[in-house]
């Protein structure tokens, strides 16, 4: 038996689940406009063991959602699993985020556009077949009316992610299906985190850093 605590933190949805044998169990999230991670994300983890009956040491693994997102999100959840791996002497998982975000597709033929909303007109986006293989992997993309044009003009093409809703404004073709309102869970994590599991494929904990695509940088704050 394996059970796993899944962490998402890559947008602004707070979302933390507890899965056995790769099915969720238990799920708790925040997907408010605010990020509130640091204040909400240890109540989370703490909140679905209670609702489990179980406590960390009964945990197999800890699996993360590794980016690309945003840079403080990303940091605040993979320390969070950085250190309750050190604490616990459990294994460290990494789930691509964009993979798990493609899993919110369900579809039978055609392309799936897994995309988080980067700065002006980018997106970091990952292109995956109805089987949720990737096909393509993570970019970061600047939008315009030709993007995605080779995949648009074999077939239907569903995207998803809080990219979604400025790249419907760019993109207007007969095979675009744009799903909205959608945001990376750690309810889709379960079985990825599963599947690395089986096979022992574990994060050195000690070394393990997020997949931020790009370097940060700093706004300046508006006056």
């Amino acid at each position: 038996m394996s059970l796993i605590l899944n962490i998402e933190t890559a947008t602004t949805n707070c979302s933390v689940s507890i899965s056995k044998e790769g099915k969720p169990i238990v799920l708790k999230e925040d997907n408010s406009k605010n990020y509130s991670h640091a204040e909400s994300l240890h109540v989370f983890i703490d909140a679905v063991l209670k609702e489990t009956g179980m406590t960390s040491k009964d945990l197999d693994a800890v699996a993360i959602s590794k980016g690309p997102g945003s840079y403080t999100g990303l940091r605040i959840g993979v320390s969070a699993a950085k250190g309750l791996c050190f604490a616990l002497d459990k294994p460290l998982i990494s789930v691509p985020t964009l993979e798990a975000l493609a899993h919110q597709v369900i579809c039978s033929e055609g392309a799936i556009v897994a995309m988080l909303d980067a700065r002006r007109l980018e997106v970091y986006a990952a292109i995956f077949n109805s089987n949720h293989q990737e096909i393509r992997g993570t970019e970061a993309q600047v939008l315009d009316e030709n993007a995605f044009a080779e995949y648009l003009k074999k077939g239907k093409v569903y995207f998803v992610g809080n990219g979604v809703e400025k790249t419907k404004a760019l993109i207007n073709h007969p095979n675009a299906v744009f799903i909205e309102g959608k945001l990376p869970s750690a309810n889709q994590m379960s079985v990825l985190a599963f599947n690395k599991y089986k096979k022992s494929d574990f994060e050195d904990v000690a070394y393990f850093e997020p997949y931020y695509l790009k370097d940060f940088v700093a706004l300046k704050p508006k006056s």
